[in-house]
């Protein structure tokens, strides 16, 4: 796997201001009071921007989920043991879990990458191996991966995001599985935010208060042991994010420098949203995002990036789920924009 970082140095594509004039333009006469769709305005106008196109769709959907363990949990930051990783490549594999679901049920090209995992599942139809390791080494004692590892990661991302590309994906959803890695996104959220731990560590999987207060902990160790090299985001991923992680952020940063919107998931995909925005100014105009995820730190990112989610429902599952289910809202958004009348069509009077 190339483990070179030129193309790091990409610049984002630039969004298409003659189509986002020419949606504005279509919204502005369609049967209805100015704005009164709101965010699906909103959402349809800026898909007509990054796609080129005043009539934007999102039928042809590319899901990539990442998995790979955690050196952390090692700290006993999770309710759930770290078998679980693999055991959850293996039902990815089979098809039961949430998002290969939601996958089948909008039609969308599903694929998962194992970036490595402490139990080997061996080989699986639908899984592409990428092993860097048995999971990131212990952030909280030294650096999570080495350069080789991190670069190898989001060159695994970029591939992802190729191969969506080159399937004629119109949006690309990232997911993410990986015992212990609400600790290490929530670390890498206090470096690049310069924010306390207790304002970003939350429950993941189900820890109690006490589980999260022992978190935070374990976090402000890590920020401590890595204080003096946390200057760089790049860095900062290294030291204190994971292999799907930087996966994630390597994704994103393609998808963007190649012109495919992303949809972004929940507090996870977002730190790696933040890390991309960071890495590849620019990126930030290429990602919508789909929900508001219940774990506390997520609203301080979705903060940071000036973001407005679709949806509020109270998930924290990852894989990607949460900008599944926004899906279908998206596509009423394109359908509503494309098809309505305008008032010269159906006769009707505009606004005096």
């Amino acid at each position: 796997m190339n483990t070179t970082t030129e193309w790091l140095q990409v610049p984002a594509a630039t969004p298409d201001e003659t189509a986002r004039q020419a949606a504005e333009a279509r919204q502005a006469v369609l049967t209805k009071p100015p704005g009164a769709l709101g965010l699906l305005e909103q959402t349809a106008i800026r898909l007509a921007a990054l796609q080129g196109s005043k009539r934007p769709g999102v039928e042809q959907l590319y899901i990539a989920v990442f998995a790979a363990d955690h050196g952390v949990v090692a700290e006993g930051v999770s309710a759930f043991p770290q078998a679980v990783t693999t055991e959850m490549v293996k039902n990815f594999a089979r098809g039961g879990a949430a998002i290969s679901v939601l996958a089948r049920e909008l039609g969308a090209e599903l694929e998962v990458i194992n970036l490595g995992t402490v139990n080997d599942p061996g080989p699986l139809e639908g899984v592409l191996n990428l092993p860097l390791a048995p999971g990131t080494a212990n952030l909280c004692r030294e650096p999570a991966m080495d350069e080789q590892q991190l670069a190898r990661a989001m060159h695994g991302g970029r591939q992802a995001a190729e191969r969506a590309k080159l399937a004629g994906a119109q949006l690309f959803i990232g997911g993410e599985m990986g015992i212990g890695n609400t600790t290490a996104a929530a670390a890498l959220a206090c470096a690049l935010l310069n924010a306390p731990p207790e304002r970003l560590a939350g429950p993941g999987t189900g820890l109690n208060a006490q589980g999260v207060a022992h978190k935070s902990e374990v976090i402000h160790q890590a920020l401590e042991r890595h204080s003096q090299h946390l200057g760089t985001p790049l860095e900062a991923l290294r030291r204190l994010g994971g292999f799907e992680i930087a996966a994630l952020t390597g994704s994103y940063m393609a998808c963007a420098q190649m012109g495919l919107p992303v949809l972004v998931d929940g507090f996870i995909s977002s730190v790696a949203t933040l890390t991309a925005a960071r890495l590849c100014p620019g990126a930030e105009d290429w990602f919508l995002f789909s929900h508001a995820s219940a774990e506390p730190g997520h609203r301080t990112v979705l903060d940071a990036l000036d973001a407005r989610p679709l949806l509020d429902l109270g998930m924290r599952l990852g894989e990607g789920s949460g900008a599944a289910v926004a899906v279908p809202l998206i596509r009423l958004a394109c359908t509503l924009h494309n098809e309505m009348a305008t008032f010269a069509e159906a006769a009707v009077s505009e606004k005096l």
